[in-house]
């Protein structure tokens, strides 16, 4: 698949998979955006998408992502179809310096754009002049003066 974004990016197989290890993966900031915490071992095995990408677009997605100041990728393995698929390398993005809160929240198995009524709110959705929002979750940043 082509897009406004450039490279190539398709679907692996059927798409679906699921990490081999446990992770935490919560909802949190005023945007309710899902974040997976680097905490192996703990949290469950996340379900998620897997898709095969270009360089292109992988350094596309690591602007989007803004790897690494603010989220890191890693090698992570996953099982496509389920637990009962072979397994594959894959790479995530997760919040490696994350606030101790977060911790707290409800860990999910996969996510949606609504969890427990929240809904996600997508950046062109975020009201104009929106303070960078990275300090609620991120360690290395502080809230920004007003």
């Amino acid at each position: 698949m082509k897009d406004e974004l450039g490279g190539t990016c398709e679907l692996f197989k059927s798409g679906k998979a699921v990490t081999v290890m446990k992770y935490p993966l919560v909802v949190a900031s005023r945007f309710n955006a899902p974040y997976l915490l680097y905490l192996p071992d703990q949290g469950h095995h996340v379900e998620g998408e897997l898709y095969e990408v270009d360089k292109t677009r992988l350094e596309i997605l690591d602007g989007l992502e803004a790897h690494p100041e603010f989220y890191e990728r890693h090698k992570v393995h996953v099982t496509l179809d389920g637990t009962s698929g072979p397994e594959v390398e894959a790479q995530a993005y997760f919040l490696v310096k994350y606030r101790s809160y977060m911790l707290d929240l409800p860990f999910l198995k996969s996510y949606t754009s609504n969890v427990e009524g929240k809904r996600y709110v997508s950046p062109k959705d975020r009201p104009t002049g929106t303070l960078k929002y990275w300090h609620e979750v991120h360690t290395s940043h502080e809230k920004p003066e007003q």
